[in-house]
Parts: C-alpha cells; sequence; structure tokens
C-alpha cells in the first residue's frame, strides 16, 4: 500500500501553492530521473519518489488552463481589480474556473506509475471520491459525458449543474493541480467567466443544495477518508510544510 502525506495549507494565494505543487513536482522527477539512470539492480527498489496530498483555499482568483479561451473571461482587468479579483494562466488542463472562499481545492501530487499508468483512470478515480462524499450528505453526484468534474443531475442535460471542477497536469506520470469542490461558495463569481468553457452548464455548490452551509473541516475530513479508499493508500499527516 502506497503512503500519501497530507497537508492541509489553509488560506494561501493560488502562485504560492502552485509554486509549491511545482516544487513537490520537481523532486519527484528529479527522483524519478535518477532512477532511470540508475543500473538494473538499484532499480529493484522502485524511484524514490513521494506522493502528496494538499488541501487549500484561495482568495479571490480566475484560473485558466493551457487549452483555455480568453474569451471565456467575461470581465476586463479594470472589473478585475475592483471585484477584489486576481488573474492567473496556469500549465494545468482545462479553460477557466474560479476559486474562492468556501471552496475546498486538493492539489494530489502523485507518481501514478506506483499506483497505474491510465491519466483517464485517475480523473475518474478523483470523481469518485467526491461522489462519495457527496453521498454523504445526500447529494447525488454523476459524471457527464465529454466533460470532466462532477455534476449534479448529469442524465438530464438541461438541469445538469457542476459541483466540482477538474483540472490537471502529469509529467512522467507525476501529477499535480486537481479539484475545486464547491462548498459554501459565493457562487455569483462564477457570473463574470464562462465556467470550464461550457455555455449551457450551470455551477453549484454544497450549501446551494442542501440550503445551509456545511462545516468545511467536516468536508475535508471526509475528502480525505474517501481519497485513500479510492486510490488504496495509507494517509497521514506530513510532519512539516516546505512551501514558505
Amino acid at each position: 500500500m502506497e503512503t500519501i502525506f497530507f497537508q492541509d495549507l489553509g488560506m494561501v494565494a493560488y502562485n504560492v501553492a502552485w509554486g509549491y505543487q511545482e516544487t513537490l513536482m520537481k523532486a519527484n522527477l528529479e527522483a524519478k530521473a535518477k532512477w532511470y539512470n540508475a543500473t538494473e539492480q538499484d532499480k529493484e527498489e522502485g524511484a524514490d519518489t513521494v506522493h502528496h496530498l494538499l488541501f487549500c483555499e484561495h482568495p479571490h482568483v480566475y484560473t485558466i488552463g493551457k487549452s483555455g479561451q480568453m474569451a471565456n473571461l467575461l470581465v476586463n482587468n479594470e472589473k478585475l481589480k475592483e471585484m477584489n479579483v486576481t488573474f492567473s494562466q496556469t500549465n494545468r488542463g482545462g479553460d477557466i474556473t474560479y476559486h474562492g472562499p468556501g471552496q475546498v481545492v486538493g492539489y494530489p501530487i502523485l507518481d501514478l506509475e506506483r499506483f497505474f499508468t491510465d491519466l483517464g483512470k485517475y480523473m475518474r478515480g478523483l470523481e469518485e471520491v467526491i461522489i462519495r462524499t457527496l453521498a454523504q450528505y445526500g447529494i447525488v453526484g454523476g459524471r457527464l459525458a465529454g466533460a470532466t468534474g462532477v455534476w449534479l443531475d448529469a442524465e438530464d442535460k438541461s438541469k445538469a449543474r457542476k459541483i466540482c471542477a477538474m483540472g490537471v497536469r502529469c509529467s512522467r506520470w507525476v501529477t499535480m493541480h486537481g479539484f475545486a469542490l464547491n462548498v459554501n461558495t459565493d457562487l455569483s463569481y462564477f457570473n463574470y467567466i464562462v465556467p470550464c468553457g461550457i455555455t449551457d452548464k450551470s455551477v453549484t455548490s454544497i450549501k446551494k443544495e442542501l440550503g445551509r452551509a456545511v462545516d468545511e473541516q467536516e468536508i475535508k475530513d471526509k475528502l480525505v477518508i474517501e481519497f485513500g479508499n479510492v486510490f488504496g493508500a495509507e494517509i497521514i499527516s506530513a510532519s512539516e510544510t516546505i512551501m514558505i
């Protein structure tokens, strides 16, 4: 069984969390490069990579992925400043999305070669973590054909709404970026973008679906447990954070 080191970074600027992910990913890529160049005898134990699961929350920010279209940002820089929202172009997959208070953001940095080498399976696994967590609140999450993330009423295109966005980067089977689950999120910020580039679907949150705010720490605790269950891993708290 693989071990994943968990850290809750709390409220942190998007670019700071991104930089921390890059640091952890770089360490794993360097470990894999060393392993690739090792003798066959030394390769028997596998690469000395370390799995991480980071949770955090971001101040208001719009982020856009490598395949994103700037036309999906519906406001100019002046309006962004007025709204106190920052903007970041990232190296993840996907289009534009919003991060902000009341949202649980998860960034797994995993060496998939120690799990499975199938990026589609990995994405379905992330979705399954969210689906299982939502089920504990009586919310039925599902998958929408041709789209990533977790949706409600996914089988009815006229009612389908996204509750969790996903976008990842994978290099030499090491992952970064991840998911953003709307818990107590102020959904009005999604009005200024075309979320994930999808024009005919809306977004929602756990709070909106239940009609009440929920304990975000409780959500995090359940997500950690389900992440371990889905990926068959032991998750333990990291002893220190090297981000800052």
